[in-house]
């Protein structure tokens, strides 16, 4: 049976795998669901990132290179909750992509997250709780040229998430995604100043006009804001929120 969560720390006696957890999104998840009670294994190939959330969290920590299905086989780690974060972007138009890019992006973020959920979801119907998240991208409902390989993945985490959902029903399971337009983290912070010296333009023009162009609210999202819909998914009262998608896009999707 699982823990009775307490009010304080809803997530007391509950462990959780967080990937991509060195910086960013995964950073910011890895201290939510911490502080509500959950110890934290932060997993991303960044070694000395991973230990330095991990300590800052009171968890634990494994680096691992998740395109490397051998390694995910034997992880060493039990959790009844994950998150599935870790990412990278490539651009390119589809007569240049690099096809081992391609596939290398494939592994990452749609074969690991499936691998990761075939690892762990026999402990979680056996113990009858279990909450796996997906970090899935606007891009998930939307497409954008040059990014065929982040896309196609995203789109395929998507009902990947739906067919756990099916699957995990009435187990005390659930599985969804989080759906994000563009982000503050280090990397996209690292895009806006690189458009934004090679175009002469302001990194604030970046954001309105580039990043955000399709989106009415003009504003990047916050990794806490993805953090609290994570912990909300993990949280009490979510059991019947299972197969779902949530758009944290400011309105991207809605135009």
């Amino acid at each position: 049976m699982p823990p009775t969560p307490h009010p304080a720390a809803p997530l007391s006696g509950h462990r959780a795998l967080v990937t991509g957890g060195a910086s960013g999104i995964g950073a910011a998840v890895a201290a939510r669901l911490a502080g509500q009670g959950a110890h934290v294994t932060v997993l991303d190939r960044e070694a000395d990132g991973a230990a330095k959330v991990a300590a800052e969290i009171g968890g634990d920590h494994r680096a691992l290179d998740l395109t490397d299905g051998a390694a995910i086989d034997a992880l060493d780690v039990q959790a009844d909750i994950l998150v599935n974060n870790a990412g990278i972007q490539h651009v390119a138009p589809i007569e240049e992509f690099d096809p081992e890019r391609f596939r290398l992006i494939q592994q990452l973020m749609l074969e690991a997250p499936f691998l990761l959920a075939r690892r762990l979801l026999p402990g979680m119907y056996d113990a009858g709780w279990g909450r796996l998240v997906h970090i899935s991208s606007v891009h998930g409902h939307r497409a954008s040229p040059y990014k065929s390989a982040y896309v196609a993945a995203k789109h395929g985490l998507e009902g990947l998430s739906k067919v756990i959902a099916l699957e995990a029903a009435g187990r005390g399971v659930t599985s969804n995604t989080v759906c994000p337009g563009y982000v503050r983290t280090p990397l996209v912070e690292g895009q806006i100043a690189d458009q934004a010296k090679a175009h002469g333009i302001d990194e604030s023009a970046v954001v309105d006009d580039v990043l955000l162009a399709r989106t009415p609210v003009k504003r990047l999202v916050e990794p806490e804001e993805v953090a609290g819909m994570v912990a909300y998914l993990c949280g009490p009262g979510s059991a019947s929120v299972t197969g779902s998608s949530f758009l944290l896009d400011g309105g991207w999707t809605a135009a």
